[in-house]
């Protein structure tokens, strides 16, 4: 039998072959781990994004009205019948009003057609109510009461142009029994009483202020009258006042101020007053005294009104974004361009006396006395600069702090001046359109004091 001939095997181990994605997953894991880890240890920029707002700070009060006003009595006994509408002047020689012995009958004294507004009138009062429906604001409900005024004065200067017609045909009857009376003196007439006509400043009191226990009586048409009864109201001129209560705590402050915007709730009109500040027992009065647009208000005793006391538009911030930095301050003779450069710069005296260029970045300008702001981290302490084309120099010491934000837009802080405007307890209104400061849409660091100049934004 044969031999069986045994065959040697030797085993080799296998050769590793590195594996290349796996490597690169490390890579990206230990880049991901080291990223979250300074995230969470690092300090976070909150950014703010810059728009444009206002600042309005106002002061809401009720205000009792003084004016210079008479009451005229009638001559007679009899039925009123009046020709003037309410608002408008009237002079000496103006029909105001008749008496006559029964009440008259309009109904039909003028036809239908001449009770209709006119095609003029019609397109007007077209207008005025598109303009109102296209523009028109929840937040500016009052101005469908400036509407509704506009509307019943048209409607009532229409009822009265038939009214003076048919008064003056029956009047021009014989023995009609109707007697015409004209205005005692010049004014704007009003049709109504309230007992305050002669009030002045000194019989105000805390009670003047409430309108509990206000009444007015309205004068009408064909209303009977004795000898004697009011019979209608003259305000003499266009000057008029408006006195506020005042509380303590804003006393000193309107002390400090001469004139101010009024705004009155009615409407949302303003006009400029002239305040002052008058003691009544211990009552602090605002004394608001105006020569104009008292003709829109005359038939008010008690107007609600707003003090806009500031009223700034421009650029809103947080003031939390606000911080002081400082900087060095030069003249600017002492600037220049380098060289072929456009890059603006200074002149810097090197050890060997000679001038060096460095560019520099300005930080704002004072345009008034003609100096220039550089940020103190681009320079030595005491360095000193050189005047070009003279042999003048000045030392880098003197420094200056303002007030700004940084801007975050290219992913680093960099430094940009804010003028303030106004403030609220919040926000600053600033300047926008500066060449050194803030733009609209800005995006800004929302903690100024979180940030240094160049620091990289995540």
């Amino acid at each position: 039998m044969a031999e069986k001939k045994l065959a040697h095997i030797q085993a080799y181990r296998n050769k590793k072959h590195m594996n290349i994605g796996l490597a690169i997953f490390g890579i990206i894991f230990i880049y991901l781990v080291v990223t979250i880890l300074l995230y969470l240890t690092g300090t976070h920029v909150s950014a703010y994004e810059v728009r444009e707002g206002s600042i309005l700070r106002d002061n809401a009060y009720t205000g009792f009205v003084l004016r210079n006003e008479v009451v005229v009595q009638a001559e007679a006994d009899g039925y009123v019948n009046y020709f003037a509408l309410e608002g408008s002047k009237v002079g000496v020689k103006t029909r105001v009003y008749t008496l006559s012995e029964q009440e008259l009958d309009f109904s039909d004294a003028v036809s239908e057609e001449s009770k209709k507004l006119s095609s003029e009138e019609q397109a007007a009062m077209l207008v005025r109510m598109q303009a109102f429906s296209e523009g028109f604001q929840d937040e500016r409900f009052s101005e469908v009461y400036s509407l509704k005024d506009t509307v019943t004065t048209v409607l009532e200067s229409r009822s009265n142009q038939n009214r003076q017609a048919q008064l003056n045909a029956m009047a021009g009857q014989e023995n009609s029994g109707i007697h015409i009376y004209q205005a005692a003196s010049d004014g704007i007439i009003a049709y109504s009483t309230d007992g305050y006509e002669t009030a002045s400043l000194s019989d105000i009191s805390e009670a003047t202020f409430s309108k509990e226990n206000y009444e007015k009586t309205d004068l009408k048409n064909n209303m009977e009258v004795k000898a004697g009864n009011p019979v209608y109201k003259l305000i003499k001129d266009d000057n008029w006042t408006v006195v506020i209560l005042l509380p303590d705590e804003v006393v000193d402050e309107m002390r400090e101020i001469e004139l101010v915007r009024v705004r009155f709730s009615k409407d949302q009109e303003t006009a400029v007053a002239e305040l002052s500040v008058q003691e009544s027992g211990n009552l602090h009065l605002g004394v608001l005294t105006m020569d104009s647009s008292m003709i829109r208000y005359a038939k008010e005793r008690y107007l609600d009104l707003e003090l806009i006391l500031e009223d700034e538009s421009g650029l809103k911030i947080p003031k939390s974004a606000v911080t002081d930095k400082k900087f060095y301050l030069i003249s600017e003779e002492y600037l220049t361009q380098g060289g072929n450069s456009k890059e603006t710069g200074v002149l810097v005296k090197t050890e060997d006396g000679s001038p060096k260029f460095r560019s520099v970045n300005i930080y704002d300008r004072d345009e008034e006395t003609g100096m220039a702001y550089l940020g103190t981290d681009a320079f030595d302490g005491d360095t000193i600069l050189v005047k070009p084309d003279s042999s003048d120099t000045c030392v880098l010491n003197r420094t200056e702090s303002i007030k700004g934000v940084y801007n975050i837009n290219k992913g680093y802080a960099v430094f940009k001046q804010v003028n303030i405007l106004c403030e609220s307890d919040d926000y600053y209104i600033v300047e926008s359109g500066s060449d050194y400061g803030l733009s609209n849409y800005d995006h800004i660091a929302l903690d100024g004091s979180d940030v240094d100049e160049n620091d990289v934004v995540f």
